[in-house]
């Protein structure tokens, strides 16, 4: 009985020391969980992969990429910030899931996003334009569709990814200032859906990252009437700037960042960080960009990057307050 008391003990600290060396393994030591608020096949969606391919190469962990769509990004965010705070689940969100949202849906979220959410990094941005349908829509022009516009108020329909979308939020804000009355169309499977539905006429306007609709620009289906961004773009000089149509001011960039839950500790942040940061210098995350017509944000730090987030926040508060935007409780 001695002997076989003392192999037991000898088990049961082996079995601890195991437990103990998994416990102080370095980070990361099993695959990550990165949650996409989105169907497969968008900006966010593309750029989470592309990502997620460097970040395996220099961390040697797979990072399984998780499609989550729907609610404005409020499933995603809440599955996210609900997890374990290991490092093991984090999001890849956008402008629309993870700045807007949080400003005009916060109040059905079953998570208080200010608390329990964090950035870890931002990965990419990119400019939008203000796309028109071709099919059955006579204006060619920025001020055509203006024009257009106010003379058909109620009648024009303009496409979104959902309520607090970038595309809801910048479309009421520019209909404000125009004073135009547009329909709301919001689509859940994102980018694809309404691409699809403004080429087919379905529905007459909205904003698009300039990397989505190059094809159907290319066939004639879709026409960009303006950019958002501080300059013509090289790719596409005929296009005007909002600000040379007449509506400066429009912060309609859309740009993607990574997520995670609020206790998830800093050493854990700044490994993950690092890595991203990283990956956008990589010749093959760069050749991504250059295809997309996207860019690397610049960024020091995690602190640089939540003082940017929490800036953006707070202008898009400011924004949606200017022109009254309000959901239904």
């Amino acid at each position: 009985m001695r002997y076989f008391g003392w192999i037991l003990s000898l088990a049961w600290l082996a079995l601890g020391a195991a437990a103990a060396s998994a416990q102080q393994a370095p980070y990361p030591n099993k695959p990550i969980r990165v949650l996409v608020p989105y169907a497969p096949g968008g900006l966010t969606d593309v750029v989470a992969r592309r990502y997620g391919e460097e970040l395996r190469k220099a961390l040697g962990q797979n990072l399984v990429i998780e499609n989550k769509p729907g609610a404005s990004g409020i499933i995603a965010i809440e599955e996210m910030a609900r997890a374990k705070p290991d490092g093991y689940t984090i999001m890849i969100g956008n402008i629309s899931t993870n700045a807007l949202t949080p400003v005009l849906l916060g109040h059905k979220m079953r998570v208080n996003y200010d608390r329990d959410v964090q950035i870890v990094a931002r990965l990419a941005e990119a400019p939008v334009f203000f796309m028109s349908t071709t099919t059955n829509f006579p204006p060619t022009t920025f001020a055509e569709f203006i024009e257009y516009a106010k003379a058909r108020p109620g009648e024009l329909r303009y496409a979104s990814a959902g309520i607090g979308a970038y595309q809801h939020v910048n479309t009421e804000i520019l209909a404000k200032r125009a004073g135009l009355k547009l329909v709301h169309s919001p689509f859940k499977d994102g980018g694809s859906g309404i691409l699809r539905d403004v080429a087919g006429g379905d529905t007459h306007v909205s904003w698009f990252n300039v990397t989505n609709p190059v094809g159907m620009i290319k066939a004639g289906k879709v026409r960009p009437l303006a950019v958002a961004a501080p300059a013509r773009l090289a790719a596409w000089p005929d296009v005007p700037t909002l600000d040379e149509v007449g509506f400066a001011g429009f912060r309609a960039s859309q740009w993607s960042a990574a997520f995670a839950p609020a206790g998830v500790p800093r050493e854990i942040i700044e490994t993950l960080h690092k890595a991203f940061v990283a990956a956008a210098k990589t010749p093959e995350m760069q050749a991504t960009f250059e295809r997309g017509g996207m860019a690397a944000p610049s960024q020091k730090s995690v602190d640089d990057a939540r003082a940017w987030l929490k800036d953006e926040m707070e202008t898009w508060r400011r924004d949606i307050a200017a022109v009254g935007i309000k959901v239904d409780e």
